[in-house]
C-alpha cells in the first residue's frame, strides 16, 4: 500500500445551497478573495452565494435574470440547509469581482454581508442582534436583517470611502469584527481599515492600513490569531494608458484589464497586535500607526518575504492560513524556476521564510489553504482543464515539506473556499465549490463537500 492510498480521504457527503447562474460569463461563487463564504460558529454553518432564486424550473437566459443574495444555514451535523432569498436587492453585473462576503461578530451574534462590488458604492446589510448566537430563537428570513445600506452604523454620512468599493472582506478580532475594502482601482489604490465593536454595534475608522504607491497591495487574507492580525500581500504596479484619470472611465473594470497580473510583485508580510491600528514588521518593528495618521507604504523597512519581479507568474489574492503556533502560510505561484510552479510560502513561529514547491500550475484559478486540528496544512487545488480538485496534506511534524495527495475528484468549476474554523475544531473539511452536471454545462450547484479527515 502506497502512502497516499494510506491517507487517502473516503468519499465527501454532499449537499446543494442552489443553483449557480452557469448562463453568467463570469463565476460568481466561489473566488479565491471571499475570505469567508462559509463559515461554522456555534455549532452552525452558513454559506453565502448568488442564485435566481426561488424557481428551479426556470430555463432561458431571461428567465434567469436577475441574480439574488441568498444566506444559507444548517445545524451541525445536518445535511438540510434553510435559504434566505435576499429578492430586494436585485444582481445584474456579469462581473466576477461582484461576489458576496460574510462576517460573523462573535460578541453580539450579528451576521453582516456586503455585496456587488468592483469599484462601486457600498452595499451591505446587517443582521439583528443575537441571530447567530441564539440560532433556534430566531425566524430565518429576510425580516432580521437592514435592507441595502450605503453605510455601515456608526461612520458619519456620506462617508468618501464608500463610493469606489471593491473586494470587501470581514474576519473576528476576539469579540469584535474587522471590515476591510479596497478603495481605488487595478494598480492604484488601498486598503482600507474598518472595526465594528461588539458592545456597541457600531463601526469605527481605524485608517488606510495598506497605503499604494503607484500601485495597489492584493492580499491574500487577513487572519486573526493569539491577539495578532496576519496579512500577507503582493503589490501590483500601475501602467498608465489613456483615459485612466478620467472620472467615467472603467477600463480598468474589464475581467482582464489594462493593468494585468503580469505587474504583481513581491511577497510582503505584516502584523498588528492591537487590532489593526499599529503596525509591524517581520523584524518586529514598528512601521506604521493608524491613529498618528500612517499607513504601511511599499517603502516600509522589512516588508519583503519574498523577492519576485513582475512578470515572474505571481497571481494576487490566492491564499493564507496561521496556525496554532503563529506560522503564517501562502498559496501563490511564480516562474522563478524556470516553470511556473504553486509554491508554499512559510513563515516559521521563529520569523524565518522558507518555500516549498508544490507542483505544475495547470490555469490561472487559485487555490486555498486551511489548517487541521493537530496543525496540520491542508491545500485545496483546482484544475479547470479537466475539472478536477485535488486535495493535499503537508504534515506539520514534518516541517511542511511533504504534501501528499489525499483525494482527488472531476465535476468541479470555481476557486475553492473552505470553512477554515470547522476543520480546525472538528476535522471536518467543509468545501464550498461549483459542481457541474456530467450530462449538461448548463446544469451547475452550488454545493458543499464535507470530508472526515
Amino acid at each position: 500500500m502506497s502512502l497516499n492510498e494510506l491517507h487517502r480521504l473516503q468519499a465527501p457527503v454532499v449537499t446543494v445551497l442552489g443553483r449557480d447562474p452557469a448562463h453568467r460569463k463570469c463565476v460568481l461563487n466561489g473566488n479565491a478573495f471571499q475570505q469567508d463564504a462559509i463559515i461554522s460558529f456555534k455549532g452552525w454553518q452558513y454559506a453565502v452565494f448568488y442564485s435566481s432564486g426561488p424557481s428551479p424550473a426556470r430555463r432561458n437566459d431571461i428567465e434567469l435574470e436577475p441574480l439574488y443574495v441568498c444566506l444559507a444555514r444548517r445545524k451541525l451535523p445536518s445535511t438540510e440547509w434553510q435559504a434566505i432569498v435576499f429578492d430586494d436587492y436585485r444582481q445584474t453585473t456579469d462581473d466576477g469581482h461582484n461576489t458576496v462576503q460574510m462576517g460573523i461578530c462573535p460578541g453580539d451574534g450579528t451576521i453582516h454581508l456586503s455585496y456587488d462590488h468592483h469599484c462601486d458604492i457600498l452595499r451591505y446589510r446587517h443582521s439583528a442582534k443575537g441571530v447567530a448566537n441564539d440560532p433556534e430563537l430566531f425566524p430565518w428570513n429576510k425580516d432580521e436583517f437592514t435592507s441595502t445600506l450605503n453605510h455601515v452604523p456608526g461612520i458619519p454620512q456620506p462617508h468618501e470611502n464608500f463610493g469606489y468599493v471593491t473586494y470587501p472582506r470581514f474576519g473576528s478580532l476576539g469579540d469584535d469584527m474587522f471590515f476591510s475594502i479596497r478603495n481605488g482601482k487595478s494598480g492604484l489604490g488601498d486598503d482600507l481599515l474598518y472595526i465594528y465593536r461588539a458592545a456597541t454595534g457600531l463601526y469605527e475608522y481605524a485608517g488606510k492600513h495598506l497605503q499604494g504607491i503607484q500601485n495597489n497591495p492584493y492580499v491574500h487574507g487577513m487572519d486573526y490569531r493569539d491577539g495578532k492580525l496576519h496579512v500577507t500581500w503582493v503589490y501590483r504596479g500601475f501602467v498608465y494608458y489613456d483615459g485612466w484619470d478620467e472620472p467615467l472611465d472603467t477600463k480598468h473594470k474589464q475581467q482582464a484589464g489594462p493593468n494585468g497580473a503580469e505587474n504583481n510583485h513581491n511577497i510582503c508580510y505584516a502584523y498588528s497586535s492591537d487590532g489593526g491600528y499599529t503596525w509591524k514588521n517581520g523584524q518586529d518593528d514598528t512601521i506604521a500607526s493608524l491613529k498618528h495618521g500612517g499607513s504601511v507604504t511599499p517603502d516600509c523597512p522589512g516588508l519583503l518575504a519574498f523577492e519576485i519581479p513582475r512578470g515572474r507568474g505571481l497571481t494576487n489574492q490566492e491564499a493564507q492560513a496561521v496556525d496554532q503556533d503563529g506560522g503564517v502560510h501562502v498559496l501563490n505561484r511564480d516562474t522563478m524556476s524556470g516553470e511556473k510552479l504553486w509554491k508554499h510560502y512559510y513563515r516559521s513561529p521563529d520569523g524565518t521564510w522558507i518555500q516549498h514547491a508544490i507542483g505544475p500550475v495547470p490555469s490561472p484559478r487559485r487555490g486555498r489553504l486551511a489548517i487541521g486540528k493537530t496543525g496540520d496544512l491542508f491545500m485545496i487545488l483546482p484544475n479547470p482543464t479537466n475539472l478536477s480538485l485535488r486535495i493535499l496534506r503537508s504534515s506539520k511534524t514534518k516541517g511542511y515539506s511533504d504534501p501528499i495527495e489525499i483525494w482527488n475528484g472531476v465535476g468541479f468549476i470555481g476557486e475553492p473556499l473552505v470553512d477554515t474554523k470547522r476543520l480546525e475544531k472538528e476535522d471536518i473539511l467543509s468545501i464550498f465549490i461549483i459542481a457541474k452536471s456530467a450530462s449538461s454545462s448548463e446544469d451547475r450547484h452550488v454545493v458543499v463537500l464535507d470530508f472526515h479527515v
